[in-house]
């Protein structure tokens, strides 16, 4: 890993913790004493951190370098047999913010078929490229409903986070996403119109709702990832 590459990982983990709430801007400026215009401009890709700042942030935040470096892991699935994977059931702040999955932060595993996998086509933006592709969620009855009957409570839907692109993946088919609102994962159809995503329910019953993209922010930035599949009734 060279130095431009370590500070795309910090500045990714650092704005993970932001969007978690952990950590704010200004925060950051009192814990290390750096100006906050200079850490949002970090933020946002305009400029790197000398190495004095490097270590004054990773400090603050109590990183190592190791906690920033690619995952040495063998691979992202488990084998059952010659047929069959694993994907790892997680929670959704785990989906919404972590790039690769901790085996603590595994809940049980979903077995899905590895031709299944290897069909599924990824939209890869660039800084998604690094993170582990597929994981899996429950979804709890209140989030459930506005999808019903497509997801039901406690139904496991498989999250390709690969794949963030509004661009539909099947022709004349809309695409179902799972969709970050502040911390909250939510499912939901999506499009973008002028700077909001507008989020459709399956049940009508429920209402549209928008999310405004901020201008320093990518409509991508706030999907997750697409929904692979979906299994009922487990």
């Amino acid at each position: 890993m060279n130095f431009t590459q370590m500070h795309e990982r910090l500045r990714l983990e650092l704005l993970r913790r932001i969007q978690r709430g952990s950590v704010s801007v200004s925060l950051l400026s009192r814990q290390t004493g750096l100006a906050q215009a200079h850490l949002s401009n970090f933020l946002r890709g305009r400029r790197n951190l000398s190495l004095d700042a490097l270590d004054r942030v990773l400090g603050a935040q109590h990183l190592t370098v190791p906690d920033i470096l690619p995952s040495t892991r063998e691979p992202q699935f488990l084998t059952l047999s010659g047929e069959n994977t694993t994907v790892p059931v997680v929670s959704h702040a785990t989906a919404l913010f972590e790039p690769f999955i901790r085996s603590s932060a595994v809940q049980s595993v979903l077995p899905v078929p590895i031709g299944v996998l290897q069909s599924i086509r990824a939209g890869v933006p660039n800084v998604r490229r690094s993170w582990q592709r597929f994981v899996a969620v429950r979804v709890p009855v209140a989030d459930a409903l506005p999808m019903e009957p497509l997801v039901l409570p406690e139904a496991i839907v498989l999250i390709d986070r690969h794949y963030n692109s509004l661009e539909a993946y099947r022709p004349s088919r809309p695409n179902l996403y799972a969709v970050r609102q502040r911390a909250h994962l939510t499912l939901r159809y999506v499009e973008l119109v002028s700077n909001c995503l507008v989020l459709r329910p399956y049940n009508l019953a429920f209402p549209v709702e928008l999310i405004e993209v901020a201008s320093e922010e990518s409509a991508g930035n706030l999907i997750t990832g697409r929904i692979a599949f979906i299994v009922n009734g487990l």
